[in-house]
């Protein structure tokens, strides 16, 4: 836990928040500024910062996790779709510094839209993109 992180707190009782389910690893909420009704969290109980800092046990676990939220959400509020979002660094728009997955329930015609792709990639620019992929892996 971090002493400064609002998830921690939320996670330790020192802040309210709509819980919905908790385990020995995962807290999961509803999101205090929803896209949709029924916008929820997946918060690992152990602080670390996002999927770059994860340690092995959890992204383990956290698939299973996600899969048996998102189905009760679904179901729950009635969605027409779903989609599962995680934010890693601020560039990527991570504004609370405490890995967690968005469950955000979709709806037809509810207004939320996509990024656009930007185009213009060449197949040398994929070929290129895929080499230092995999030289990473």
């Amino acid at each position: 836990m971090a002493n400064n992180c609002i998830f921690c707190k939320i996670i330790t009782g020192e802040i309210p928040a709509s819980k919905i389910y908790e385990d020995n690893d995962f807290f999961v909420m509803l999101d205090i500024n929803p896209v949709n009704r029924g916008h929820s969290l997946v918060i690992p109980k152990t602080h670390f910062a996002n999927i770059f800092d994860a340690p092995e046990e959890i992204t383990a676990k956290i698939g299973p996790m996600i899969k048996k939220m998102a189905q009760a959400i679904k179901t729950g509020v009635n969605a027409d779709g779903l989609n599962v979002v995680i934010n890693n660094d601020q560039a990527a728009g991570q504004v609370v510094f405490h890995a967690h997955v968005h469950l955000i329930p979709r709806f037809e015609g509810d207004g939320f839209t996509h990024w656009h792709g930007k185009g213009g990639e060449t197949p040398a620019d994929f070929e290129e993109t895929k080499t230092r992929i995999i030289s990473e892996l």
